[in-house]
Formats: structure tokens, C-alpha cells, sequence
């Protein structure tokens, strides 16, 4: 199936081919006319490729003509890109001008030995490629325009049956879609709910359960369902509507007659309908169906099945449902349901073992977990299965089930996309692809294809993408630092490999599956001198186009430098070549030999403290990669030669001292992360930025301290790609005020810029500007110690991030009259303050007083949140609140007393150093909120808070029950070092919600202070499961309510001295005690807890023995032990015996009694001694 490869390379081709470019040059070189006829030939032969891949897997003779067709393409290709690249050479020395240099070249007699060297190349491939064109007509092979060529989808109709106790793990899936068919919250009469999903995960099935639901009997007065598949035809649709109304076929089936019908029967009832497995991304067509279907009564729903995310995109009223996979016990219950005959799994563990290592493989999947074990049904021996799974993928090829339903989706691709999928089998499973580096192995491989010439091919790389996400062979995943990266599912993947076939390898560990017909590969693992040395002698050099690196950083070697050298001379018609993580220290000169090279990714190797100045003689790279290369020194001199770059990806060099002369005609340049400023007359200055108007992305200045000087024009303003400012200044011990002003002032970027960050600013005023930027959404202001005013921020409609760090001086956020900013005539509910800001971080402001300079009207403090008062109202009512603010975090500000209200807060509010007067005021909105009922009002400030951290509050006493009434949905409660914080009488009563509670370093506090029962108030906490108190010296015991919550699972208690007792906590699962009791020389009596499965105990150093009792602690399976100087004793032996891990660190004399007898008569613990 490597056809769709070969098909975008000849694409590639034709295009080179008739450009202008090649045509004049083939016209001055004596070529123009044997161009032309290569161009004619690999047209003629792609027109029969798409015919010929059919045909191969039944013919041989086909198979071997397609693999001389794509060698000598190949080769084809490397032949006029050797051609363009020569020409460019030339170019760059005699000038611009194809016409000019190449005369000027001619001009020189030794010239013309190259260009009869080259007119016999071409001439020898156009004839080879004439008689490869030749023997096509030996084959009978159709000609398909490729548009036009999709497969035609063999699905059988579906239908609205289906058996219930046949479907496994659909349960919540089920349930989820009924409440959405069942909600009438919805603005439209009619809704649509996708259901979205690759093939063969069962949304055709969970849409048959729900359409025959119970629930639903009675819910709609009409039921219908409809199977599409390829065919979106607006008559045949309608008519099949009708047919699933009556029962039967429409007799007249005049379009006009149909719609009258159908409007007919639907229009004023409550309809369900269900469209099928629909893969019509035309909103066009969609549109004129919707039409026809919108009269139906309120409540009415229409569920559409699909694999595109495009399909959901333009049909959806209401959010997708996107489909998973089955966990690991649904899949195997449902594998067992197909797979084994009555009493089979119980009489047989061996067949279980390998029926579980299928299950795994088959990742959820139901249609492939259904279709291996239907094969395996009939197979009762464990060879017979073990055949099965070592040959996994042949068997659902030749089953003709879940692997043909997948292909659909490929066959129905543009033929520009089958090759872009394709290639994207070298990314090993579960690897996290990065959207732009995908792209730009397209390009480097010729893969994106301009429909005009105002496009980038970025542009266009991005649309293919975009396509592949939406039709479901991407999933869009978020990677550990929070970055949206992309996969793909491990059949998806099993169906690019295959598709792929030799065309691409990933290669084994060992190497041993390349051979001589790869030509794009990749390692997902380290490599050597070894490794290169197979790679050299399997493969035949002048094939490999890609080598990329795909293993995780840290398990990789050192790649030397002759290592490399080899690699690359190896190698010589490489497009892309990751050498990514290798630990070089030194890229060799032989870097130049790669001609054709357009893509290099040397990221993440520090070492490296220059680059070669061959490298510069690359004239085709277009991408290189530099990620936190921090030993990288300079760039080399001759660098602005790389006439074809357009990304330089150098974030993390910071060690690069300068930029190299001339980078300003560089103006093909997309991407420059890191623009380096320095003084020096012998390397480049802030003005070379003035002509690079195509940036886009990120682009960070460093050490503008050295611009201070500068006469400059940066013309920021006129980059209107640029999503992302960076500027440094860095530290400087003199500074001139109006010269860092003016600097800032000179460097505004254009109104499209979306983040903005300012570093070590050292003026007093941010420049106005920055209120100019409408779309910005990220603003983060850091360490500019001198700053202390801001412009106005509040109006920036799209503003979601705010971050102020370190600003010294700032006394006021805002030194607007807030009257100005807020008028007197909005009431708090209603004025348009941040309209957009959802996270708000305010860091080390020591003199920051509150938001506003100047109030324009009198504000009456507040005083208590608990005792709200007729003047308290004004204040608020005059205050402005945050609209959408999810996120607050107030660190070190401790003179701030006032601030906008925050009361619609969800995700986090954390508080370090400052006062508490903010949090009461927003606190005491609830008394501003009338409620017509006893409950709560949706009002209610902070309703919907998840996790609130209290640190270093020397104002608080207690939590205030008022408060908590309010905190109904918070989950993360932190009260840290709040040295006069009491007790949280009244306030647990009403924390219904919270799972996870901390109390560090509060010396008064004491959770049964005001309590009369013993702490049985604390039994409200029902969904507790992690409780920890650090540091709290009048902890005596803990309150008995906690032996009535059944979801608390781990108890920490670290350095509380005067705890003496534990309740019964029969739930607990992690119990760890540190530092307590400095005079106890038993442990607390631990017997109840009877759920146990890890005990730590640490820091007891009077600490003798165990009790007898711990032998009831039958969970148990870990056991820590740590700086117990005085233990002597263990529990008994059939104690031990029941324990999975032992760890004992700092404990001489246990270790000086047990250690040889554990280690000898206890070989399945696994223990570990530290003393």
C-alpha cells in the first residue's frame, strides 16, 4: 500500500515540473524540452498508480512494475532536486536573477562540462521512465482521476436492533446520552447530538441501546432510524426517513411529494432520529437535510454516528460525545463472551493468560476484541491461541473485520492526505507528535501541495492536519508540561504501518527488520556505532530519505563525533535527519554533504558550543533545530547563505551572545525564537528585525539592556503573524529612565499579538501601548522591580491570563479614577470589568495597596465577613467583580487590602502573606444576594470554588461558618502556618464536598476546640478521603466523627507531640505517623484499623516494640520503618509472612537482630535496609 507515498512524491513532481523556476532554468540549460516530457511521463503513470495497488495483491508482475516505478521516481527526484539546487547555488553568487546567473555561469568554459553532465542525466531518466510508462500498457490498467477515486464503502446497512445482554461496558456511555435526549434545558426545538468515534468502537451499537432504552418509550412520539454510510443524498435520505415512519417506501418518490411528506409527519411532534454512520463533511448538504427536519416539537433529538470530528463540527447543537474505548476488565468481560465456551475460562487458566495479552492489544476496541474471539472460538488448544496473538494483525486482515472497517476511513481520504498519513506510521505508538515538527516533515518531503501561490505551505500543512484530527486519525492528548500534543490510536497506527508497508520503518531494537526497500525510518531507542553499522549495510544508502529519533531523551548514548560522520556520509539524499538528544558535543563538517537536506533537528544536545560553517552550505534546509542547546556560543558568520530557512527554532540557546550580520535578509524567515542583542559592530543589531515582517509564533528579545544605546527601528508593529513577545532586559546596574521608556515604546508589536511578556523592565511607567493590544490573551509582567504604574487592562475583551511578579514599587494595579473604569450607574452584577480574565496571579508586590489609586468615591472598608452591616453593602455595590475569574493566587502582598470581588472562582484560590480583607469582602456578597428560599443561591460567592489553600494569614481565627455555607463545592481545603487560627467549629458541617483537608503549623489550633461531642460535627465530612495535620502541638486526639466518614482512606500526622489516641478508622488505607509522642515507647493502638494496607511510622526515638495487636491489621502488605534508634522488636513471623514490602532505614538494632533472618527465611519480601 506504499502507492500513497509514491502518489504525493509524483504530485511533488509535476508541480516542480511546470513551475516557472524549473522552466526557465531548463530553457537556458538546453533541458527545457526533456523537463517537460518527464513531466508527461510521471503524469501518464500516476493516472494508472491508484488502479496498479489494487491489482498488486493478486498480481506479481504488477507488484515488481510498481517497485521499478517507484525506484526510478526516486531517483527522478533526487536528480532535479541536485538540478534546482545547483541553480540556486549559483543564484546566491551571481545574484537573484535565474536569467542573469545562469549566463553568467555559461560564461566560464569549465561550466559547461556540468551542463552536458546534467542534460545526460536527465536524458538517461526520461527514458527510463518512458519504458517504465511503456509497460504499463501490459497491465490493462485504468486510468482514475484521483479525486474521484473513493473506495466505495461495503458496510451492511445497520439498524435499530440490538440484543442488550450482548453489549458490555456501554453502561455510563448509555447513560450519558439518555440525559442529553432527556434534557430540555436547550434553546432549539430540535437537537443534534453526535456521537464521535474511529470505527469499530461501537457508537452504532450504543446508539441502538439508547434508541430502545426504556426510559425513552414513552419520551418521543416518533422513533426513526436511518443508515447513510457514503451516500448523502438529500432524496434518498428523506425517503428513507419516510420508509422508517410507515414502514414501507414512499411510492412517489418526486422530491417535492417527499418533503411535503416528511414535513408532514414530523412537523409539531416530538421526534428521536437516528442518522447513521454519516460521513458527509459538506455543510452545504447538511444544511438543505436540517432544513426538512427543524419542525419537529420541543425536545425532539436527532443522534448522528460518525468517525469525524468535521461531521460533528458542522452538524452538532449540543457538545459532541466522543466514544472511547473500553477499559481493560469491559474488554475482557466481552472477550469472554466471544471467545470461550461454558466453563472454558475456569477449566483453563493457560487460555486465560494469552486471552489477556490479546485483550491488551486490542486497546478497547470492540469490533476488535469481537473478531479475534470469534476466531478463537472454535481454536482449544494454547498453541492454537498463542499463533493467534503472535500473528495479531494478519488474522484481522484475513478476518475481514475490524481492519477493512478502519481502511474505510483511509479510502475516503483526499489523496493528498493518504501519503501525509501515511508517513506518520514512523512515530512509534503512544508517541506524543508535535503539530508543527509533523508538518514540517510533509514539506521537507514534498508531501503539501499549493493551490496558489499567496499560500504557505505551513498554511496548507495546517488544513491537512486539521482534516486528519477532525476524520478521527488523531486524538488530541495533553503532554506532562501541559502542551497539546496529538496521537494516535494503536489501530490507527497498525493501519499506517500497513499502509505504509517497506515505504517506512520503525525500526526494532536490533535492527533487524530493515531492509533495502526503506527509505523513511526511525529509531524509538538509542543509537550507536553498531547500531549505524547495520543500518548501513541493510539499507541501501541512496534510498533513505528520513532518519528521525523518536526515544526518550534520557535513555539515549552519546553520539561521538565520528559516529555521526559516518551516519551522514552515509547517507547523502537525506530530506530529514533528528539527531535530536544525543549528547553530541561537536556536528562534523561532513554536515555539508547532505544537499538535499531541508529539515535538522539538533535540539536538546547542550554540549554543542558552535556550528559548522558547512552547514551554511545547505541551500534547501528549511528547518532547524536548536532547542535549549545552552552551550551553543554563535551562530555561524556565513549563516544568512541558508537561503531557503524559514524556521529557526534556537528557544533555551542562552548562552548565544550574539546574532549573526545580516539576519535581516533572511526575510523567508517564519519562525526566530531567540533574538540575542549585543553591541558589537562585528554582529547583528535589534535593527535587523526591521524587514522580518513574516515572524510568526513565538519570538523572545534577551539583553536589551545592550539597546539602550541603539538608534533603532524594530518595526514590530508590522509583524501581524507574531502571536508571542518576549522581552529581557536582564540585570544592569546604571539605569536611565526615559532611555528604558523610550526603548519599550519603540518595540510595540502588532494588535494581533496574543501573549506578552515583560522581563527585568528597570523603567517606572509600562508603556501605554499595551492597552492597544485587543487580542491579547496572556499577559505576564515579571521582576521589573522598578515599575509603578500599568496601563489600563480591564477593557482587553480577550484577556484570560494576568500575572504581575515581582513589581516592587507597584502601589496601585490601576491609577485610574475607578469611576472611569467603573462606572457609578453599573451595578456589580453587570459591568463589563475583565470580561474575559479566568486566572490572576499576584507575586511579591510587598507595597501594593489595592487595585485602585484613586477611588472617585468613598469606599467603606470592611470590616468582618461575619458581621455585615448596612455600610458594607455600599462598598461592595461600588465594587467591580471578576465575571469569569476561575483561578486566584495572592502571594506576598501583605499591605493589599482592597481588590475587585472574585465570587464566581472554580478552579483554585490561594493566598500566601496577605490580608484577608479581599476574601471577606468578596465573602460578604452573600449578604447582598436575596435568595426567595432556604437554600442555596447560585449566587452564593465562591458556590463553585474546588480547592482553596490558606498560607501564612495572620488574620484568621477561624473559618467562618458563614464562609462555609458558601464553599459547598470545594474539594482542596490547605490552612498552613495561620498562627492564630483556633478551631473549624461550625464550619465542617457544611464542607460536604471536600476530599482532601491540611492543616500545617498552626499552633492553636485544635480540631475539637468549641466542639461538645468529641468532634462528631466532623462526620459531615462525607466525601473525605485524605486528612493531614503537620505541626500542631494541642492535637491530644482526633475527633470521633472521623470513624463515621467511609471514604477516608490516608491519614498523615507529623510532629503533633501531645496525640494520644486514634479513632476507630476502619476505612483507612495509608496511615502514616511521624515525630509524635517524643516519650512513647508503644505504638497507638492501631488494631481497628482493619483496611490497612500501608503503615509508615518515622522519627520515635523511644519507640521499643510493637503492639500485639498489629496482627489484626490484616490488610497490611506495606510496612516503612524509619529512625526508630530504639526498636528492638518485630512483630512475629506470621505477621511478617503476610507482608508484600518491608523498609527499614535508621533502625541499628533491628537491623543488628534481623537482618540475616528476614533476608534468609522470608525470600518473597521484598525488603530494602538502609542503617
Amino acid at each position: 500500500m506504499a502507492e500513497a507515498i509514491l502518489f504525493g512524491l509524483a504530485q511533488k513532481m509535476i508541480e516542480n515540473l511546470g513551475s516557472q523556476t524549473f522552466q526557465e532554468i531548463g530553457s537556458l540549460w538546453g533541458v527545457k524540452g526533456e523537463l517537460e516530457k518527464i513531466k508527461n511521463t510521471v503524469s501518464t503513470i500516476q493516472a494508472v498508480l491508484l488502479d496498479a495497488a489494487e491489482k498488486q495483491s493478486h498480481d506479481h508482475q504488477v507488484k515488481d512494475w510498481l517497485q521499478k516505478l517507484n525506484d526510478a521516481v526516486y531517483e527522478a527526484d533526487d536528480l532535479l532536486s541536485e538540478f534546482s539546487t545547483e541553480a540556486m547555488r549559483r543564484r546566491a553568487v551571481s545574484g537573484n536573477k535565474v536569467t542573469k546567473e545562469v549566463r553568467t555561469f555559461f560564461s566560464k568554459s569549465n561550466q559547461l562540462a556540468f551542463r552536458g553532465k546534467m542534460s545526460s542525466k536527465i536524458k538517461a531518466m526520461r527514458q527510463k521512465l518512458n519504458a517504465i510508462a511503456e509497460d504499463r500498457k501490459n497491465f490493462r490498467l485504468e486510468e482514475y482521476h484521483v479525486e474521484t477515486n473513493v473506495v466505495s464503502r461495503k458496510r451492511e446497512p445497520t439498524h435499530s436492533f440490538v440484543r442488550e445482554e450482548n453489549v458490555i461496558g456501554r453502561e455510563d456511555d448509555r447513560k450519558a446520552i439518555i440525559d442529553l435526549l432527556l434534557d430540555s434545558n436547550v434553546e432549539e426545538n430540535v437537537s443534534v447530538i453526535p456521537i464521535v468515534g474511529i470505527g469499530g468502537l461501537g457508537k452504532t451499537t450504543l446508539a441502538q441501546c439508547v434508541y430502545n432504552d426504556e426510559k425513552l418509550k414513552n419520551c418521543f412520539e416518533l422513533k426513526m432510524w436511518v443508515c447513510i454510510s457514503d451516500v448523502f443524498e438529500l432524496k434518498i435520505i428523506i425517503e428513507k426517513i419516510i420508509a422508517s415512519v410507515k414502514g414501507k417506501a414512499p411510492k412517489n418518490r418526486e422530491m417535492d411529494h417527499l418533503q411535503r411528506k416528511l414535513r408532514k409527519k414530523i412537523d409539531k411532534k416530538k421526534y428521536l432520529l437516528v442518522l447513521d454512520d454519516v460521513w458527509n463533511e459538506d455543510r452545504g448538504k447538511w444544511l438543505n437535510l436540517r432544513d426538512f427536519l427543524m419542525g419537529g416539537s420541543r425536545g425532539s433529538k436527532i443522534i448522528i454516528t460518525t468517525r469525524s470530528k468535521l461531521v460533528a463540527k458542522i452538524t452538532h447543537t449540543v457538545s459532541p460525545y466522543i466514544l472511547e474505548g473500553l477499559s481493560e476488565e469491559q474488554s475482557w468481560s466481552l472477550f469472554k463472551q466471544v471467545a470461550f465456551s461454558k466453563g472454558q475460562v475456569a477449566n483453563n487458566p493457560t487460555l486465560v493468560t494469552i486471552g489477556r495479552e490479546i485483550v491488551t492489544i486490542c486497546h478497547g476496541v470492540p469490533l476488535a476484541i469481537m473478531s479475534i474471539g470469534h476466531v478463537l472460538y472454535c481454536e482449544e488448544t494454547a498453541s492454537e491461541w498463542l499463533l493467534v496473538k503472535d500473528n495479531l494483525l494478519a488474522n484481522v486482515i484475513e478476518g475481514n473485520e475490524i481492519f477493512p472497517i478502519l481502511k474505510l476511513s483511509y479510502d475516503n481520504l483526499p489523496s493528498h492526505l493518504k501519503s501525509c498519513f501515511a508517513f506518520c506510521s514512523l512515530f512509534p505508538k503512544d508517541y506524543e507528535m508535535d503539530k508543527d515538527t509533523v508538518i514540517q516533515l510533509w514539506i521537507a518531503q514534498g508531501f503539501i501541495q499549493l493551490s496558489n501561490k499567496n499560500q504557505q505551505l505551513e498554511d496548507v500543512g495546517e488544513k491537512y492536519f486539521k482534516d486528519l484530527l477532525w476524520r478521527s486519525f488523531f486524538e488530541e492528548v495533553i503532554d506532562a508540561y501541559g502542551l497539546l500534543k496529538y496521537k494516535m490510536h494503536d489501530l490507527i497506527h497498525d493501519l499506517a504501518e500497513s499502509i505504509a508497508g517497506e515505504e517506512c520503518r520503525l525500526i526494532d531494537f536490533h535492527g533487524k527488520n530493515i531492509n533495502e526497500k526503506n527509505r523513511h525510518v526511525s529509531c524509538p531507542f538509542f543509537i550507536d556505532l553498531s547500531f549505524i553499522e547495520t543500518l548501513k549495510s541493510s539499507v541501501q544508502s541512496d534510498k533513505i530519505r528520513t532518519f528521525l529519533q523518536t526515544c526518550e531523551m534520557y535513555k539515549s548514548n552519546a553520539l561521538d563525533e565520528s559516529m555521526l560522520n559516518t551516519l551522514i556520509l552515509s547517507f547523502r539524499h537525506l530530506r530529514a535527519l533528528d539527531l535530536h538528544g544525543l549528547k553530541i558535543t561537536r556536528v562534523p563538517n561532513s554536515i555539508g554533504k547532505l544537499m538535499h537536506l531541508k529539515y535538522l533537528d539538533l535540539s536538546f544536545n547542550k554540549d554543542i558550543e558552535t556550528l559548522p560553517d558547512s552547514i551554511t552550505t545547505l541551500l534547501n534546509l528549511q528547518v532547524l533545530k536548536l532547542y535549549d542547546c545552552k552551550g551553543l556560543k554563535e551562530l555561524p558568520k556565513k549563516f544568512t547563505e541558508l537561503v531557503n530557512l524559514k524556521h529557526l527554532y534556537n528557544h533555551g540557546c542562552d548562552n548565544l551572545s550574539h546574532m549573526p550580520c545580516g539576519l535581516g535578509q533572511m526575510t523567508s524567515l517564519q519562525t526566530l525564537q531567540l533574538f540575542t542583542v549585543s553591541t558589537s559592530s562585528q554582529t547583528s543589531g535589534l535593527g535587523e528585525l526591521k524587514e522580518l515582517n513574516n515572524l510568526r509564533g513565538t519570538l523572545e528579545i534577551s539583553h536589551l539592556k545592550e539597546a539602550i544605546s541603539e538608534s533603532i527601528v524594530v518595526n514590530l508593529r508590522e509583524k501581524q503573524h507574531l502571536e508571542k513577545l518576549i522581552l529581557k532586559w536582564h540585570h544592569q546596574d546604571r539605569v536611565d529612565n526615559n532611555k528604558e521608556e523610550k526603548l519599550l515604546e519603540d518595540l510595540q508589536p502588532h494588535q494581533n499579538l496574543k501573549y506578552f511578556v515583560v522581563h527585568q523592565y528597570k523603567g517606572v511607567k509600562l508603556s501605554s501601548w499595551v492597552s492597544s493590544l485587543i487580542n491579547l490573551v496572556d499577559l505576564n509582567i515579571e521582576n521589573c522591580k522598578r515599575c509603578r504604574y500599568l496601563p489600563p487592562l480591564s477593557h482587553l475583551t480577550y484577556l484570560k491570563s494576568l500575572r504581575l511578579d515581582t513589581l516592587n514599587d507597584l502601589e496601585y494595579i490601576s491609577n485610574n479614577d475607578m469611576s472611569k473604569e467603573v462606572p457609578a450607574s453599573s451595578t456589580t452584577l453587570s459591568t463589563p470589568f475583565f470580561p474575559s480574565l479566568k486566572s490572576l496571579i499576584i507575586i511579591e508586590c510587598p507595597n501594593l495597596k489595592g487595585w485602585w489609586g484613586r477611588t472617585g468615591r468613598d469606599l467603606v472598608a470592611t470590616t468582618s465577613a461575619s458581621t455585615p452591616d448596612h455600610r458594607q453593602d455600599q462598598s461592595h455595590s461600588s465594587l467591580p467583580l471578576f465575571p469569569l475569574l476561575s483561578f486566584l493566587s495572592i502571594k506576598d502582598c501583605p499591605k493589599m487590602t482592597s481588590m475587585p470581588l472574585f465570587p464566581n472562582l472554580e478552579e483554585s484560590l490561594y493566598l500566601e502573606n496577605v490580608s484577608l480583607k479581599p476574601l471577606q469582602e468578596t465573602m460578604s456578597m452573600s449578604f447582598l444576594v436575596p435568595s426567595s428560599s432556604s437554600s442555596l443561591s447560585s449566587s452564593s460567592p465562591l458556590s463553585k470554588l474546588n480547592t482553596m489553600d490558606l498560607v501564612s494569614i495572620e488574620d484568621i481565627e477561624s473559618l467562618p461558618a458563614e464562609w462555609a455555607l458558601n464553599l459547598h463545592s470545594l474539594k482542596g481545603l490547605k490552612i498552613w502556618n495561620c498562627p492564630k487560627l483556633t478551631s473549624m467549629s461550625g464550619a465542617v458541617r457544611h464542607l460536604t464536598s471536600l476530599c482532601e483537608l491540611s492543616i500545617y503549623n498552626c499552633e492553636e489550633f485544635d480540631p475539637l476546640r468549641d466542639m461538645h461531642d468529641d468532634g462528631m460535627e466532623w462526620r459531615c465530612l462525607i466525601c473525605l478521603r485524605h486528612l493531614f495535620f503537620r505541626d500542631i502541638p494541642k492535637l491530644k486526639s482526633l475527633p470521633v466523627g472521623l470513624q463515621c466518614i467511609s471514604t477516608l482512606n490516608m491519614l498523615l500526622i507529623s510532629n503533633c507531640p501531645n496525640l494520644m489516641t486514634l479513632p476507630e478508622l476502619t476505612s483507612l488505607e495509608y496511615l502514616g505517623i511521624y515525630r509524635c509522642e517524643p516519650n512513647l515507647t508503644s505504638l497507638l493502638e492501631i488494631s481497628c484499623l482493619t483496611s490497612l494496607q500501608k503503615l509508615e511510622i518515622a522519627d520515635f526515638p523511644n519507640l521499643i516494640t510493637f503492639p500485639e495487636s498489629i496482627r489484626n491489621l490484616i490488610s497490611l502488605e506495606t510496612l516503612y520503618i524509619y529512625d526508630c534508634p530504639n526498636l528492638t522488636t518485630l512483630p512475629d513471623d506470621d505477621f511478617l509472612k503476610s507482608l508484600r514490602k518491608l523498609q527499614i532505614v535508621d533502625c541499628p538494632q533491628l537491623a543488628e537482630k534481623y537482618k540475616n533472618k528476614i533476608d534468609k527465611d522470608f525470600p518473597n519480601l521484598e525488603i530494602k535496609w538502609t542503617w
